[in-house]
């Protein structure tokens, strides 16, 4: 009755949660499905499943002898299932994603995962659990398995998509537990902030959130596809409104044996994405990103067409006292702190009027040169000179290495849908 008690509990979550991602959404928390709660180690003397980490190690070497499920079943004479029909995205889109994030192992088991991009970002979250008796006093099982879950982001459109997965699934049973009877489930829910949102924020929750199934359906199909799109209005940009969405996605998991209450694990994923209809500053009018991504302009002083740009930025980072104007204690943001963009024209202006004064006043006049007046931070961030705190730098460099690298940042910029005071860092390469 225990382990008919939660599994109600659940489902009754469950359906609650996809009754309220089914259908457009907003919402100004992250915890409308399932309690407000990060996951928390049960303890090894609790019933159910645990986290092998919190077992003894004289369990663990009990139970240490790992059989891939589909051998298991074999083993046990059972068929394996054929599962639902998932939708399932194109391996193609998959391959070099999760090959990169093979080599990310570390930052991609983490809760935000491995974000590669703007545009791609992806989970490889390996579990290991010991199943215990009802007691808690007697390891009866052990499961290991991995959750993937891809992350792809388009430019161009008001939408995403989450490609997850539960592989490689091996077990270890004793006595008379039976894994072909455990099973994994993967909710899924959605949140928007309306304060970081324009007006009339929504989302469009896929028609299935959720996935719950036996081992043996995952391990015949362990992928299936989840896409989250937001309505727009048609071009609004230039009466202010980009139509920005800033929403959350999360990710719940639960593993179930009959024989005990559930292993629950309350956002186990999540992943913050912008929908915006931002128009030409953004370069395609429209688009989706995740904004966890760390964006950076990268210029080299081996450059030919911007070594000299970059060998400004450079000195302005990492030696302050050889840029001007200049004081004691100079330091420029950019590398450590980062730089904001700034997309209102007339305060542009303003940055390069201040920063050619200063450029005068150093050098005098340089007309008919063939120089130009260099800034940085530049004039379209909002660290640009005008700021007030004389945390920027001026150079004379030449035209046409000047107007590379205004070409340079442009180009950033619109290759990561960098909005209006959106952040980015700056890094220059040998």
């Amino acid at each position: 009755m225990q382990h008919l008690h939660h599994r109600i509990s659940l489902v009754r979550w469950a359906r609650r949660a996809a009754a309220a991602c089914a259908v457009t959404l907003l919402t100004t928390t992250a915890a409308a499905a399932v309690p407000d709660q990060s996951h928390t180690p049960r303890h090894a003397t609790t019933a159910g499943f645990v986290e092998a980490s919190s077992a003894p190690k004289s369990e663990l070497q009990k139970m240490n002898h790992p059989v891939p499920f589909a051998a298991y079943q074999r083993s046990h004479g059972k068929p394996a299932p054929l599962g639902h029909a998932i939708p399932q995205a194109p391996a193609d889109e998959q391959t070099d994603l999760r090959q990169q994030c093979e080599k990310q192992a570390a930052a991609a088991k983490t809760q935000t995962g491995w974000i590669k991009s703007r545009f791609e970002s992806c989970q490889k979250k390996p579990y290991d659990l010991i199943l215990r008796d009802k007691k808690g006093t007697e390891a009866i099982g052990r499961l290991w398995f991995d959750m993937w879950t891809l992350g792809f982001a388009y430019d161009g459109s008001r939408r995403v998509d989450y490609v997850a997965s539960v592989e490689n699934i091996r077990v270890q049973t004793a006595g008379t537990e039976d894994a072909t009877k455990w099973s994994i489930g993967q909710f899924f829910r959605d949140s928007v902030d309306a304060s970081d949102s324009d007006p009339n924020p929504q989302v469009t929750a896929p028609t299935t959130v959720q996935r719950d199934e036996l081992l043996g359906a995952w391990n015949d199909k362990p992928t299936w596809t989840l896409t989250y799109t937001s309505p727009d209005l048609g071009a609004q940009f230039n009466n202010g409104n980009q139509q920005k969405v800033a929403a959350t996605v999360f990710l719940d998991i639960n593993v179930q044996s009959p024989s005990v209450s559930p292993y629950q694990e309350v956002d186990a994923y999540h992943s913050a994405v912008r929908f915006d209809y931002a128009g030409r500053v953004a370069g395609k009018y429209k688009g989706t990103v995740f904004t966890g991504a760390r964006v950076e302009l990268v210029m080299s002083r081996k450059d030919s067409e911007v070594k000299e740009s970059a060998q400004h930025i450079y000195d302005a980072l990492k030696h302050p006292e050889r840029t001007f104007p200049s004081f004691a204690g100079k330091t420029v943001p950019g590398e450590k702190e980062p730089l904001h963009r700034l997309i209102n024209q007339d305060k542009q202006d303003a940055n390069r009027t201040k920063s050619i004064q200063e450029c005068k006043k150093v050098w005098g006049d340089y007309t008919g040169s063939g120089l130009q007046c260099d800034e940085y931070p530049f004039a379209s961030t909002k660290e640009g000179s005008t700021k007030g705190d004389n945390r920027y730098s001026v150079r004379l460099i030449t035209g046409t290495d000047n107007h590379a690298g205004g070409q340079r940042i442009d180009a950033m910029y619109t290759a990561n849908r960098v909005l209006d005071g959106d952040p980015f860092y700056v890094k220059i390469t040998d």
